[in-house]
């Protein structure tokens, strides 16, 4: 009998998306120079050092503490995208990271003062033993690998970029949580003499805090990230450490995260508490749930300003439709 292979709901033929080979002779080129974490892109052929927003968005000495041999990490090949990766400088410099600005084109103008080393988290809650670790000693024992991911921000626009992180599940069973442990929390950092917008923007409780049930957290798709573009993530994208749940609006990815805290019950989340009408708790992309000032239906690509429409969980239904299945 015939094998048919049923494509994925985020899956095009492999001939519309970027070629593998392209961006990984980008990679092997920059590692071969030393310049892993210098932020070049190739396009049309053509090798261009960035300006200065982009050099802003690139790894510094503090940033790419990590030994260079981690990056770029092994690419896992059941991952992949149905458009084209985002061009590296376009992603660094169009985000929102309110801590620094809430204006998307100043983030990366703004974080030369942020210092994302040296870093240690905290894991805390129910588990059998709190800890306290240095993230690069974390990332030293836990494998990495590297995943093609798309990224819908609730305000309406996507990119398609590659991380590189821990499976979730991985750091949730290296933190030991407790039988009682029924979500994560996270806490982002507070250093308003680093973010300008921590103190600026006294409206908001700063620290940033977000919240994931324990099945989410354990779900193959949930990554504890620390790179991107096979690098060390640069500080506009949350260096040094994050989190990235694709099927969920980008907000949901918390940043420069300092604390993980087990819980046995939902905790509450930043948005949710500004505007609770607008930022549910679980926030998972749904064409149909209109926001309560836009449409969610389309989404517009960074690079390209093509308007395409959105899929239910991002395009990620077979991973994680299940989760919500009863309601």
């Amino acid at each position: 009998m015939t094998h048919i292979r049923r494509r994925r709901g985020w899956e095009i033929p492999e001939s519309q998306a970027t070629p593998e080979s392209v961006y990984l002779e980008r990679r092997r080129f920059l590692k071969a120079l030393g310049l892993a974490g210098v932020g070049l892109t190739i396009g049309a052929g053509l090798v261009r050092a960035g300006d200065a927003l982009a050099q802003a968005a690139e790894p510094r000495p503090a940033d790419g503490a990590n030994p260079k041999a981690l990056y770029p990490a092994q690419r896992n090949p059941a991952f992949t995208l149905d458009r084209a990766i985002t061009d590296e400088r376009l992603a660094a410099t169009y985000n929102n990271f309110y801590e620094f600005s809430e204006k998307k084109d100043q983030v990366a103008k703004l974080v030369d003062k942020f210092q994302p080393r040296p870093w240690q988290i905290q894991v805390t809650g129910l588990v059998e033993k709190p800890f306290k670790m240095d993230v690069d000693d974390l990332i030293a024992r836990l494998p990495l690998e590297e995943r093609l991911y798309r990224h819908r921000c609730v305000e309406a626009w996507a990119m398609a970029v590659p991380w590189t992180g821990i499976p979730m599940k991985k750091f949730i069973e290296f933190a030991r949580p407790l039988s009682g442990a029924r979500f994560v929390r996270s806490v982002s950092f507070l250093r308003p003499e680093q973010a300008p917008n921590q103190k600026i923007a006294t409206w908001y409780k700063w620290p940033y805090y977000e919240g994931w049930r324990m099945d989410e957290m354990t779900n193959e798709l949930a990554l504890l990230t620390v790179g991107i573009y096979g690098h060390p993530l640069p500080r506009v994208h949350g260096a040094p450490i994050r989190i990235v749940t694709p099927w969920k609006y980008g907000y949901k990815s918390a940043k420069s995260i300092v604390t993980f805290e087990f819980v046995k019950n939902q905790p509450p989340t930043f948005w949710h508490d500004v505007a609770p009408d607008e930022y549910s708790f679980l926030s998972n992309v749904d064409p149909k749930k209109p926001h309560p000032r836009w449409s969610q239906a389309t989404e517009r690509l960074l690079g390209t300003e093509e308007r395409v429409p959105t899929l239910p969980y991002n395009g990620y239904g077979e991973w994680v439709a299940e989760l919500y299945a009863k309601g």
